[in-house]
């Protein structure tokens, strides 16, 4: 047994989207009492730190329904059934960015929300960029614009909450790292 495993006893499905599915788990706490557990089901994603030639890092803004707002962020996806991550970083930076990378390196995944999600993102690095002579289309209900950005100006834009969430948060903070080597 895993240490502080729940056992689950029965799942009762309660919606199955197009994105994400909603279950409720009923489990065997590690102390032997029971307890329910609302777990979203999610495909998984890939979110890319793209890095220009000339040393700025790629972001896009885009309207983020559960939030209210436009956030600032790195190009991301979610992977499509039996995708592989690399295949899904390629086209999501692609579509978001109009770029290509010569190196699309996998840097680490992890869980977006484990107290009650199941999402992993795995993150790439992409280098050498190169613009699409025929840049793919975004999804019919996406709307990005694409940014540039320093250092500085990333991590001004993490003081004032326009970079707002962790995935992106991560890469500003890799990509301070990269400057003190």
């Amino acid at each position: 047994m895993k240490k502080f495993e729940e056992k689950t006893t029965h799942t009762t499905p309660i919606f199955d989207g197009k994105i994400v599915k909603l279950q409720v788990d009923d489990v065997i706490l590690p102390d032997g009492k029971s307890a329910k557990r609302e777990i979203i089901k999610h495909p998984g994603a890939v979110a890319v730190i793209a890095v220009t030639n000339e040393g700025k890092l790629v972001l896009v803004e885009q309207y983020r329904k559960a939030l209210e707002r436009s956030i600032i962020e790195i190009p991301a996806g979610k992977l499509e059934p039996g995708e592989e991550p690399i295949v899904t970083a390629r086209r999501e930076l692609e579509e978001e960015t109009g770029y290509g990378a010569h190196e699309l390196t996998f840097l680490q995944a992890f869980a977006t929300s484990p107290g009650f999600a199941d999402e992993i993102i795995h993150i790439y690095v992409a280098k050498n960029l190169y613009q699409i002579e025929e840049k793919a289309d975004l999804d019919e209900d996406e709307f990005v614009e694409l940014l540039e950005v320093s250092l500085e100006e990333a991590q001004e834009m993490v003081s004032d909450e326009r970079i707002y969430d962790a995935k992106t948060a991560f890469a500003v903070i890799w990509f301070a790292m990269q400057q003190t080597k």
